[in-house]
């Protein structure tokens, strides 16, 4: 099996190299089709494959190619938390590429979109695979410059280069990052393959460098606060189903990098790790999430709140972490299992949104929610699945987040049964922030969908949108059903995630309830137990009593305009706004987390003229972090330009300074 997902990766590259070659006399749409085909066969495969390998609980697989270094071959290796991720890039990569197949003949993408996308889906499906550094550091930079090149998509466009630069060089420093963690976790002896360090003896010094190493590696591709700045620069900026695998999956393979060090490759983490990641966990969900709730830019706001659910995942990661060096290995699993289910489900509904808002985007030619508007009477099945997804993230019962996150609270009730009291207060703070997250992600939706789909078209392009094609509705379907089965049937993804879990912690994460798929039982069916199908039959009867009461209450159907008063407007700008939603919480928030800034330009007594209101956010991690990094790196590349007419003799010395330095800090640490 393992080797035929190695085939399925070097078709994907031969895909790419193919329609670089192809591109140039053949039919450019002719070639697209083929490659986009082509990829949604092999990531099928994929993910078809990896279910199999779940289900079945097949042990490990290890497989040497003999490429790379010459004293060196490529390691790979297949278990149960690498299948998972695994069909999460196979899921989300199919669906990507059926989107790309069906809006191929509408794109004015550049030809190279199509070419790199294929390549971003091998790197993508290697990383889980690798079993050396240098196997996952090669990987890793190829799904981050394939990705980055499809970015550049729209490169004419400042604000798409822009993204591109930050998006660049925050890879780097990711990379750095990794690199470091696996070089402190090889140690002097060099061992960089995973099996000669899951079997090293490091300091305690060493192994807190390698979980800060990794923290910032993974976490800046993964979009963890401060380190986040890229993400709602470049999600945007990149094709609409290159977002979707950008945002729903390539952060699920950053997210896989730290469970892999954290909970297999280093033996043992302290709990004051466990700690720092709630914080940071909850800080990024609920910044995430207001970031999102005051954008226009309808991809912006879904990128912010990939930003919101990294936080939720990373909370559940440090409260795994926690309840592990505790020695509470059970609700260490099942902190564990909440965040892979939530890692799976957020694949699945922020796929369905990017590509929804996708489909309104190439209708209407508008990102500005302000332009859009009334769009449900032309795009219904792009509005229902829309909704689902929106119902979806905003985690309301019966889908899918609702499962995940109501999983996580469990999790989080039991924190005072940790000994350590900076944990039993840290976990009550938490637990109320996501509380907020979430609420705040029910008002952001709401403003998202309904200046989107409801009321009047702001714009002409909103009054004439039109369905998308037929393909993409089909993408749409399949998403939106799967968030709302894997919300009634929870047990179906837990049921194969969980004795994974179990193999890293050692216990069994979930309760044996014995009622199959449609009831989860994550500690005793005394303490909590959660079935979507008994909420669904709820949802769905009340919905029909309030349709009996209103065809009862009246025998003919009225229609009428909505708010207006019995004075209709004709001027559709006249409608709430989607800055007149979020002034209220941009008010509350402004003074304390946002540099918001609100002009009003009125005229002059006697004219006529309408008032003009602009408001300005400002990302106060720029203003506080980045800039004041960005200028102590132009001081010091200021003053290291004299270091270009030094002697020979200067820099030898220079450098046998540097080798020194590094010898005495890696005695330190060893």
């Amino acid at each position: 099996m393992l080797y035929m997902i190695l085939g399925t990766v070097l078709i994907l590259f031969a895909l790419g190299g193919a329609g670089l070659v192809m591109g140039q006399w053949s039919d450019r749409e002719t070639v697209e089709g083929w490659i986009y085909a082509g990829s949604a066969a092999a990531c099928g495969l994929n993910a078809a494959l990896m279910v199999g390998f779940l289900v079945s609980g097949a042990s490990g697989m290890e497989a040497a190619v003999p490429v790379g270094l010459p004293w060196l071959s490529a390691r790979f290796r297949l278990d149960g938390l690498a299948a998972i991720f695994l069909l999460i890039v196979g899921t989300g990569g199919v669906l990507s590429a059926l989107y790309g197949f069906a809006h191929r003949r509408h794109t004015q993408d550049p030809a190279w979109v199509a070419f790199f996308f294929p390549l971003f889906l091998g790197g993508m499906t290697l990383v889980p695979l690798a079993d050396d550094a240098f196997s996952f550091l090669l990987s890793w930079e190829l799904m981050s410059l394939a990705s980055w090149f499809m970015v550049l998509a729209s490169h004419q466009h400042h604000e798409t280069r822009r993204a591109a630069i930050v998006y660049l060089v925050m890879a780097a420093i990711g990379t750095v990052a990794m690199m470091l963690a696996f070089g402190t976790l090889a140690g002097a002896a060099g061992g960089y393959s995973f099996e000669a360090m899951r079997g090293a003896d490091i300091s305690p010094w060493a192994g807190a460098m390698v979980v800060l190493f990794v923290l910032v590696g993974a976490g800046s591709k993964a979009g963890v606060v401060p380190l986040h700045a890229w993400l709602p620069l470049a999600h945007p900026a990149a094709p609409t189903h290159v977002s979707a695998l950008m945002s729903g999956v390539m952060t699920k393979v950053a997210l896989y990098a730290i469970i892999r060090v954290l909970f297999d490759l280093l033996p043992a983490v302290g709990w004051g790790w466990g700690l720092a990641m709630l914080a940071v966990g909850g800080l990024t969900a609920v910044l995430g999430v207001l970031y999102a709730v005051l954008q226009r830019d309808i991809k912006t706001v879904l990128a912010y709140s990939t930003v919101e659910n990294i936080g939720v995942i990373l909370t559940a990661i440090g409260l795994a972490v926690a309840f592990k060096a505790s020695g509470y290995a059970a609700l260490a699993g099942l902190s564990l299992v909440a965040g892979l289910f939530h890692a799976i489900n957020h694949s699945l509904y922020k796929s369905l949104l990017f590509l929804g808002a996708g489909a309104v985007v190439s209708a209407t030619g508008y990102r500005d929610l302000e332009r859009l508007g009334g769009v449900i009477h032309r795009m219904p099945v792009t509005a229902a699945t829309f909704l689902i997804g929106s119902a979806a993230i905003a985690a309301l019962p019966p889908l899918n987040g609702f499962a995940s996150e109501w999983l996580l609270f469990q999790a989080l009730l039991n924190g005072p049964r940790l000994p350590e009291w900076a944990l039993k207060l840290a976990v009550p703070v938490v637990g109320a922030l996501l509380a907020l997250a979430t609420a705040l992600a029910s008002a952001c939706f709401v403003r998202v969908f309904g200046i989107t789909f409801l009321g009047r078209p702001r714009s002409p392009e909103a009054m004439m949108a039109k369905e998308a094609e037929r393909g993409i509705l089909v993408v749409l379907v399949v998403l939106a059903g799967a968030c709302v089965i894997l919300g009634v049937a929870p047990m179906m993804v837990l049921s194969i995630v969980s004795p994974v879990v179990e193999t890293l912690m050692g216990a069994p994460p979930l309760a044996d309830g014995g009622r199959g798929l449609l009831w989860m039982e994550p500690l005793a069916e005394r303490d909590s137990s959660y079935s979507g199908l008994i909420l669904l039959v709820a949802v769905m009867g009340m919905a029909s009593l309030m349709f009996l009461v209103r065809r009862q209450a009246s025998g003919r159907l009225s229609r009428s305009h909505a708010w207006d008063c019995g004075c209709p407007d004709p001027n559709p700008l006249t409608q709430y706004t989607a800055s007149s939603f979020s002034q209220p919480i941009r008010r509350v928030f402004a003074t304390t987390l946002f540099r918001a800034r609100e002009d009003v330009e009125m005229p002059e007594p006697g004219d006529v003229s309408p008032a003009r209101f602009t408001v300005s956010l400002y990302d106060p991690v720029w203003q506080w972090f980045y800039r004041p990094v960005t200028r102590v790196i132009g001081w010091v590349a200021d003053k290291s330009d004299a270091a270009q007419l030094m002697s020979i003799r200067e820099y030898l010395a220079i450098m046998f300074a540097a080798l020194i330095l590094l010898l005495t800090v890696m005695m330190v640490i060893r």
